[in-house]
């Protein structure tokens, strides 16, 4: 993947947060969220990148702005009252399995003046792991993005442990997808949220007005479907080594979407979008190959 060469401004909106891995033997601190991220790997590629998310002013605090800070990733935060947010993966029973602690379950972003001014001037905002469950908090950063064109990627990537009204998220979370220029789900959030197939809910977002919906199924690759022009789909990426860490993969396929799309533009073709397609799965098989969620190159 070579360097991005022509400016661009991203601005993210979601989740930032420190990832607790547990396993039998130890326990590894990461700087993550998948807002978090989708910033950070848009950086690594070359992407200017600001990112609008609730950090406490606690140890942990200071942790993900340096991360941010090292990346060269703008952070325009909102200060949590209850510190910042963390997620344990425990994984000392085979099956991972996620708690949060309250920090994370009250996360709210604040929409101020800076927030508004990023957010005004973004060539596209991307929104991932955001509290679409939480209408105020909805309604408050629709307000900001209200110009007619298609700028908005939006990614739910819902939470078990931080979903509190599940009909609420996909009622709030449709009606900015029908806003969309690109929506991405995935296996995890058709299950979550609408106990069904991940065929089924691209279908549902497509006919509900999103303009074109990215849909990743793990082992089985991933797909693109737009309003009555059909399905493009491709394989996993194959490279060498072991999978060491899946954690990251729906992360690194967005961020290299929209780092594509930012470069080139929205692909105008099958073929385009089969190309996106291979770049964001080789950049996922990458960084699956190595522990935790920063992306990397393939």
């Amino acid at each position: 993947m070579p360097e991005l060469t022509v400016p661009a401004r991203i601005v993210v909106v979601g989740d930032a947060l420190i990832d607790v891995l547990r396993d039998s033997a130890e326990s590894r601190e990461f700087p993550g969220g998948a807002a978090l991220n989708v910033a950070v790997g848009l950086a690594v590629l070359g992407v200017p990148t600001a990112l609008i998310a609730m950090v406490g002013d606690d140890a942990d605090g200071a942790v993900l702005r340096a991360f941010l800070d090292q990346y060269g990733v703008e952070l325009i935060a909102t200060v949590g009252p209850l510190g910042s947010s963390r997620a344990v993966s425990d994984r000392t029973e085979g099956e991972p399995r996620y708690f949060f602690n309250d920090a994370a379950k009250a996360r709210r972003i604040e929409f101020g003046t800076n927030e508004r001014a990023a957010l005004g001037t973004a060539e596209l905002v991307v929104v991932s792991c955001f509290p679409f469950d939480d209408t105020a908090q909805t309604e408050a950063f629709a307000a900001c993005v209200t110009d007619p064109e298609r700028r908005l990627v939006i990614d739910p990537n819902p939470r078990a442990g931080m979903l509190h009204d599940g009909p609420r998220f996909v009622r709030n979370f449709e009606a900015l997808a029908a806003r969309s220029l690109l929506v991405k789900v995935g296996d995890e959030d058709a299950d979550l949220l609408y106990d069904s197939t991940l065929d089924e809910l691209r279908e549902r977002l497509v006919d509900a007005g999103a303009h074109t919906v990215l849909a990743t199924a793990g082992r089985l690759g991933a797909s693109v479907a737009f309003a009555n022009t059909g399905l493009i789909s491709v394989p996993i990426a194959q490279l060498d080594g072991p999978v060491i860490d899946t954690m990251g993969a729906g992360d690194a396929t967005l961020a290299a979407s929209v780092r594509t799309i930012v470069k080139d533009g929205v692909p105008q073709d099958s073929a385009a979008w089969q190309a996106l397609l291979a770049d964001a799965m080789l950049a996922a098989a990458a960084t699956c190959r190595h522990e935790g969620a920063l992306l990397r190159r393939p």
